[in-house]
């Protein structure tokens, strides 16, 4: 009978010799995938009841809004300008083609 040399069943690489216990990877994969004990099949655990989980869900978008960098007055002025200068000009440019198509199918077309 031969010996195997450089078996990969070490603890080191983490692969165990006997078959029945999760390996040390397959147990990492299982945690990153919220399973932390890595036996499979357990439904996740909801928490509070529905009012606290709703109380917790409008704390945080108040939470949320407080971080939000609001415009000046003159900030939001001046954005509003440029937002219905831009508008004005793009409804300009699309009656402008729309009137040169119906002239030019007026051509075309009799």
């Amino acid at each position: 009978m031969t010996e195997t040399v450089g078996s990969t069943a070490t603890p080191e690489s983490g692969n165990s010799a006997d078959g029945d216990e999760l390996s040390r990877r397959d147990r990492k994969r299982a945690r990153k995938a919220g399973d932390p004990d890595g036996k499979g099949g357990r439904k996740r655990d909801k928490g509070p009841n529905i009012f606290a989980r709703t109380a917790l869900f409008y704390r945080q978008i108040i939470t949320e809004l407080r971080k939000v960098v609001w415009p000046t007055r003159t900030e939001l002025t001046s954005y509003t300008t440029v937002v219905i200068t831009f508008v004005v000009v793009i409804m300009a440019l699309v009656y402008g083609l729309d009137t040169g198509f119906v002239k030019l199918a007026s051509v075309v077309f009799g």
